[in-house]
């Protein structure tokens, strides 16, 4: 029988939080490497190699893998013959023990991470400012050790997730592949569909969540071969998928899974609630078991696992931001890769609601933004001698309701997020003939370091929302929907969907 300290379990949650900010599991790496070693599309192939470098930086400098850092997850099963020694305030729950962890993670003065989670999340949105609290799963179980799976997703992902409660003669397969499509790139593949079926809503939503913690073993599945009905549908709903060649971030390619992972339980007769939820590409997971020793603390991987690479930046043309005009934004191709180097603005939900809201008043912005470029990104905070921390790219649908306006009224004419661009967008950008970029979903430490200085020019309470001014050298971004409103997320995926089909390309 075990004693666990409290403040051990919450040192080890903090500990492990921090971790996972900046270690990829090896597992990720290994499958992501040989993807990128197998893939065939040039765009997708650069959008891993950022991936793949910006987590080698990040294993090494010790920073978030993502600027958003994500919502807390811990799945903690107890055993029944555990005791608990209290803290010196008394004896928490374990919601409480979580949110500790979490606070003491989040407030690492040597690596500050993003607080991301909002109270009364249907009207103030009131930023917590310590990212609790956490989601919490307990679940009793045999013996005498404390086991806990620490989990940190990000937003883009979890807004891809995926419930329906199917009549039981329907084939999940064939929902999973109905579902795929329309989730877009948000979600930043390439990274993994965790599957529930089974239980009701709500254990569906739970085994989905859950069956992400484990390892990707897809290529060991295959070369062994499958065991059970489960291990089949894993290896269809992996292949139909690939087929579907979304690829890396939306481009096109082979791979948009590296593995599906899938858990059941035992339903209603009339009932096959089925859920899906997508890991991104900013996989962050941790499993540790307290045994009354002490806290955890997990051995850091071995460099050897990251492939050696360097971001080429030969092929790209580069773009200085202070001197573009709109004539030469009409000039850009779909998928060309661009290095930006100038004075770039940011902006993302809380301040384009803001800004059109002014507008409609007829109020001066307090940033003029004719003939510039707005980033959607809600960098980390800066610590020691860097001018921001990691800053990828946000959601770039969550502003397209507000794009129209934005090309209209003020003179801008290009944006910078990640994923596609809904209809609505793309008619506005083909109308004013401006442009879309994206910077890669999961490089968010490789997009920091082109950043050469930072300043808040507007809306500073709004935090990581605020509008600031980046000074950047060669930031790479690739051109996602040019100034005619071609959409390398529509004609990437097409031309790869056929290429793997073994359908001869149209030219």
């Amino acid at each position: 029988m075990a004693t666990i300290k409290q403040d051990d379990f919450i040192r080890s949650v903090a500990d492990a939080l921090q971790y996972i900010s900046f270690y990829h599991p090896v597992d990720y790496i290994t499958n992501l490497a040989r993807a990128y070693e197998m893939e065939q599309s040039h765009a997708a192939k650069d959008a891993m190699a950022q991936i793949l470098i910006n987590s080698r930086m990040c294993a090494e400098g010790h920073r978030p893998i993502c600027q958003d850092t994500g919502i807390v997850t811990a799945f903690v099963k107890v055993g029944m013959e555990v005791k608990w020694e209290p803290g010196i305030a008394g004896m928490m729950t374990m919601q409480e023990m979580v949110d500790e962890g979490v606070r003491e993670a989040w407030r690492n003065a040597d690596n500050v991470l993003r607080p991301s989670i909002l109270e009364d999340p249907a009207f103030t949105r009131r930023n917590t400012g310590d990212n609790t609290p956490a989601m919490v799963v307990v679940e009793l179980v045999e013996g005498g050790d404390v086991d806990v799976t620490v989990a940190s997703k990000g937003g883009g992902s979890e807004a891809k997730s995926r419930f329906a409660m199917l009549n039981p003669s329907d084939s999940v397969v064939d929902w999973v592949l109905k579902m795929l499509p329309g989730m877009g790139a948000g979600w930043c593949p390439p990274g993994m569909l965790g599957i529930g079926i089974g239980g009701t809503a709500e254990k569906a939503m739970v085994m989905a969540k859950e069956s992400l913690m484990d390892p990707i073993d897809m290529q060991e599945l295959i070369d062994r071969g499958a065991k059970t009905k489960i291990e089949e549908m894993r290896i269809e709903i992996y292949e139909k998928v690939n087929k579907l060649g979304i690829g890396a971030q939306g481009l096109g390619g082979l791979t948009t899974v590296l593995d599906v992972k899938i858990m059941d339980f035992p339903t209603h007769a009339a009932n096959l609630p089925v859920a899906m939820i997508p890991n991104c590409a900013a996989t962050r997971h941790l499993h540790i078991k307290l045994d009354g020793s002490g806290p955890v603390m997990v051995d850091p991987p071995s460099l050897d696992a990251w492939p050696k690479l360097e971001y080429d930046v030969h092929s790209a043309m580069k773009v200085n931001l202070d001197k573009i005009t709109h004539e030469d934004v009409k000039t850009w191709k779909p998928g060309e890769v661009l290095l930006l180097s100038g004075k770039l603005i940011t902006g993302r939900d809380a301040a384009h609601k803001r800004m059109t809201d002014m507008l409609k008043r007829g109020e001066k912005l307090p940033v003029d933004l004719k003939g510039r470029f707005i980033y959607y990104v809600g960098p980390v905070e800066a610590v020691r001698d860097e001018a921001v921390g990691p800053a990828g790219p946000t959601t770039a649908t969550r502003m397209d309701k507000f794009t129209r306006q934005m090309l209209a009224e003020t003179g801008l004419i290009g944006m910078i997020g990640k994923a596609e661009r809904g209809p609505v967008a793309i008619d506005a950008i083909r109308e004013f003939e401006a442009v879309y970029l994206i910077a890669i979903g999961g490089a968010a430490y490789l997009v920091s370091k082109a950043i050469k200085s930072s300043r808040i020019l507007a809306f500073a309470d709004l935090g990581m929302e605020a509008i600031y001014e980046f000074e950047v050298k060669d930031m790479p971004v690739t051109v996602a929907v040019d100034s005619k409103g071609t959409s390398v997320h529509q004609t990437g995926p097409e031309e790869w969907s056929r290429r793997i089909a073994g359908i001869p390309i149209l030219q």
